[in-house]
């Protein structure tokens, strides 16, 4: 049970009508958008927090050959980065 305005009320019955789906369809169609935008801005929050955590310019052990302590490890990332640059593609 929830208390509406009655301006509001009438504002779903008429969006209701028109889409032809019930006032609880609408309601319950309206909270699921809300909720998930709602989520969806709580995931961005914590990708801007992580980045502030851990700035992307800062290299980490996949992003710095140099980091690795694997010779075959680190020489195959500079081949990579190497066809990578032939290929035209540019360097994160």
């Amino acid at each position: 049970m929830v208390q509406l305005r009655d301006d509001l009320i009438e504002l779903l019955d008429e969006e209701a009508a028109h889409r032809g789906i019930s006032r609880s369809a609408l309601i319950r169609e309206a909270l699921e958008e809300h909720l998930a935008a709602a989520a969806r801005s709580a995931v961005g929050r914590q990708i801007v927090a992580g980045y502030e955590r851990i700035p992307q310019s800062e290299p980490d052990a996949w992003g710095d050959p140099d980091g690795f302590s694997d010779v075959g490890g680190k020489e195959l990332l500079q081949r990579l980065d190497h066809e990578e640059a032939e290929a035209g593609f540019q360097p994160w």
